[in-house]
C-alpha cells in the first residue's frame, strides 16, 4: 500500500505539476499583457509592436533553459521529502535551486518573474500532493 500511494503521489506531482505550472504561468502572462499598452497603428504608423513581455516571453524562457527538467526533478524531490516528513530537505532543494539560478535571475527581470511564479506553483502542487499522500497513509507525526 505504501508503494502504491507513494508512486501515485510522485507521478501526479511530476506529471500534473507540469500542467499546473504552465497554467499559472499562462495566467500570469495574461495579466502582464493586459497591463502593457500596445501602440495604435493609426497614431504611430510604422512602429513595430513591442515584443511580448512577462513570464512566458521568449527572453524569459531562453534565460531559464532547462527549467522544465529542473521542475520535474524539483517536484519529485519535494513530494518524496514531504512523504517521508523531511521539511529540512525541502528547504535545501529550494535553496539549491535559487542559488543555481541566481546568475540568470540577477540580469533578467522577466526570468526572475518566471522563476518565482513557476517555483511557487510547483512547490505548492508538489508539497500538497506529498501531504495528501501522508494523509492517505495516516503518517501524521
Amino acid at each position: 500500500m505504501v508503494f502504491v500511494v507513494a508512486t501515485v503521489a510522485l507521478l501526479l506531482s511530476v506529471g500534473g505539476g507540469w500542467y499546473v505550472t504552465r497554467g499559472v504561468l499562462t495566467l500570469a502572462a495574461r495579466s502582464v499583457a493586459a497591463e502593457t499598452p500596445t501602440p495604435d497603428p493609426e497614431t504611430a504608423p510604422g512602429v513595430p509592436p513591442e515584443p511580448p513581455v512577462g513570464p512566458t516571453s521568449p527572453r524569459a524562457v531562453a534565460a531559464l533553459r532547462g527549467g522544465t527538467w529542473i521542475g520535474f526533478l524539483e517536484r519529485f524531490a519535494v513530494t518524496g521529502l514531504v512523504l517521508v516528513g523531511d521539511g529540512t530537505g525541502v528547504a535545501l532543494v529550494v535553496a539549491i535551486k535559487g542559488l543555481g539560478r541566481y546568475p540568470e535571475l540577477r540580469e533578467n527581470p522577466e526570468a526572475s518573474e518566471r522563476f518565482v511564479i513557476g517555483t511557487l506553483a510547483s512547490l505548492v502542487w508538489s508539497a500538497g500532493l506529498g501531504l495528501l499522500g501522508r494523509a492517505a497513509l495516516g503518517w501524521w507525526a
